[in-house]
């Protein structure tokens, strides 16, 4: 969870597990979005809450982990095509 410039501590703090899957409680991005002091971060964390709770739905109201990871590629330029 880089995309949210927040401590490991912050993350483990917060992630669940829903299924098969390790997810982040939309409320805690939706806190971290109304007050971070990087604007450039808040931008990032709320166009990741879009694509995880709409885009790529898997459990209601969280944002899977494997949706932070394909934002931290995109953050880092990497390109899957090649």
């Amino acid at each position: 969870m880089n995309i949210t410039g927040m401590s490991e501590h912050w993350v483990a703090a917060r992630i669940k597990q829903k299924g098969d899957s390790k997810c982040i409680p939309w409320k805690s991005l939706k806190d971290l979005i109304l007050t971070h002091i990087n604007v450039r971060k808040r931008v990032d964390v709320f166009a990741l809450s879009i694509y995880g709770l709409v885009v790529f739905p898997k459990a209601l109201r969280h944002v899977d982990e494997s949706v932070t990871d394909l934002f931290d590629q995109f953050d880092k330029r990497v390109d899957r095509v090649s």
